[in-house]
């Protein structure tokens, strides 16, 4: 771990709980499904996955790389470890953690009001993450920088169809990669009160992330409480190195929750079939959580699940083909079954711009996630070039896209409102119900609008530029960071972040590769 200062000051406990008290004008802060999840395969099918998953843990086993104490750890609870190779007896992964994992954990907003449910019948829309590229119609696509990160900040901010700032939203490469972990922490907690994600990309810097939290909620509120969730990748096929165990560790640790995610590029890194994909993904996720429940049992965790098919001609990643829409509705499944919160993706595209392509891949991944029960929804807008590039444009159509399914997945409305028998009684057979009591009495709510497709007539679309809806989506984010007010934010807290970045930065030496 780093020698760096840790000093603290205090974040004006007062003000600071006064200002997240404050009242939000978001109306969701996160989706609650009313629908049963989606099933394609019957109990006998998923206990056939699990039995497989099973023996791979047992025979085949799982590598866990240059982390000594991962392997000490568990050996003493019961696993076989040969050198960096580590074996479960069969049941033993999942009897840890349905001893100890939560169900569902709420992930703390520093606005109260934004608080979030990861588990159950909650779904957590979040904006994509990781992409070292920015796309905009304006600009085309260019290396993403700090300014980038701190815009895709704001539009998540401003964005009701998303409940969550999300992470590395862009790799910011104007900044050393050894400090920019700082400066989106930062961003996230200045710039938004909506739940976060902190870094991952070394043991010390999760410690910085949750470090920083400890400024704006409280140091005693963090130990007490989950304010991050934060992405732990396995490196598949069925390996899991120091850099993500060192920070799942931190987090673990930390009271902090991990989503245990292998990222799986079926053909490449996994078997080309759903069963094979669905029962290696199983394997992992179980020996990366049991670990996080051996760190800390009763630690918050997410069963994730990013899963992709490839072109056999070329081994690019595809996106939008049913075959990873299999495998999350059955990895879904699995997750229940194992009784822990689920991740997967939603809105994913392999199309460089915002175009007819990138909405039908898109639908193709964001409906499967949303039938599936998927709790936290990584990647729900901005993804284009299969997650190389973060698109503004992509992002205000993916953002208005989650605004809807909040509609959708209330379901039917079988009140005495929604069977609406008095104005189907106050209407003659030929007639019409726009003048009716009901119809007027629900004028302004019955409908869930979009506010970037356009519905005008021919000749009123072409009278105001005949724009599409990446035009209209450009004109929407500029407005939006034009109009942008950031949220109140204790100034001795702001003061404490930006003193102890800077003296962090000081003894961390620039590195870019």
């Amino acid at each position: 771990m780093s020698n760096a200062p840790r000093g603290r000051r205090s974040g004006g406990s007062a003000a600071r709980q006064a200002l997240r008290a404050e009242a939000s004008t978001e109306v969701r802060t996160f989706l609650t499904r009313t629908m049963a999840p989606f099933e394609v395969l019957s109990v006998e099918g998923l206990e056939t996955i699990e039995h497989n998953a099973d023996t791979i843990l047992a025979e085949m086993g799982i590598d866990f790389r240059d982390y000594p104490s991962a392997l000490t750890l568990l050996a003493d609870a019961g696993a076989d470890v040969d050198g960096e190779r580590v074996r479960f007896p069969r049941g033993m992964c999942r009897q840890i953690i349905q001893s100890s994992a939560p169900a569902t954990y709420t992930q703390h907003a520093r606005n109260p009001v934004r608080n979030v449910q990861v588990g159950g019948d909650a779904t957590v829309l979040v904006p994509a993450y990781g992409s070292p590229f920015v796309h905009d119609i304006d600009e085309g696509r260019r290396y993403a920088t700090l300014e980038d990160f701190r815009n895709f900040v704001k539009l998540a901010y401003l964005s009701p169809g998303l409940h969550h700032s999300g992470g590395t939203i862009v790799e910011p490469v104007d900044v050393p990669v050894s400090k920019r972990h700082l400066d989106m922490v930062y961003s996230h907690l200045r710039y938004s009160d909506k739940p976060f994600m902190g870094s991952v990309t070394a043991a010390e810097r999760a410690q910085d992330s949750v470090d920083l939290a400890g400024f704006v909620f409280g140091e005693e509120f963090v130990r007490q409480n989950t304010v991050m969730t934060s992405l732990i990748n396995a490196s598949s096929p069925m390996s899991w190195d120091a850099t993500m165990l060192g920070a799942a560790e931190t987090y673990a640790r930390s009271n902090q929750a991990t989503m245990i995610s292998p990222f799986i590029l079926a053909g490449a890194m996994a078997p080309v079939t759903v069963a094979g994909v669905a029962a290696q993904t199983l394997a992992e996720a179980l020996a990366g959580m049991t670990f996080v429940q051996l760190v800390n049992p009763g630690a918050p965790m997410v069963f994730g699940s990013f899963a992709s098919s490839m072109s056999m001609q070329t081994g690019a990643p595809t996106f939008g083909t049913p075959e990873p829409a299999l495998v999350l509705y059955t990895v879904a499944a699995l997750a229940r079954r194992l009784g822990v919160p689920f991740r997967s993706g939603g809105n994913l595209c392999a199309s460089k711009i915002p175009d007819a392509q990138a909405a039908a891949e898109s639908m193709a991944t964001f409906l499967p996630s949303l039938l599936a029960g998927v709790n936290f929804m990584l990647h729900s807008a901005g993804w284009l070039e299969g997650g190389l590039a973060m698109g503004y444009e992509k992002f205000i159509i993916d953002a208005d896209q989650c605004n809807l399914a909040a509609t959708f997945v209330n379901g039917v409305d079988l009140s005495e409102n929604g069977q609406a028998m008095s104005a189907i009684g106050e209407v003659s057979p030929g007639g019409h119900f726009l003048g009716t009591a009901h119809t007027l009495a629900n004028f302004e709510t019955a409908f869930a609008r979009s506010e970037v497709a356009n519905n005008d007539s021919f000749e009123q679309w072409e009278e105001d530029g005949s724009l599409d809806a990446a035009q209209r989506a450009n004109g929407i984010w500029k407005k939006m960071l034009d109009d942008y007010e950031a949220p109140p934010l204790d100034e001795s807290a702001d003061e404490a972040m930006l003193d102890f970045i800077a003296r962090r930065k000081e003894v961390i030496p620039d590195e870019f590769g």
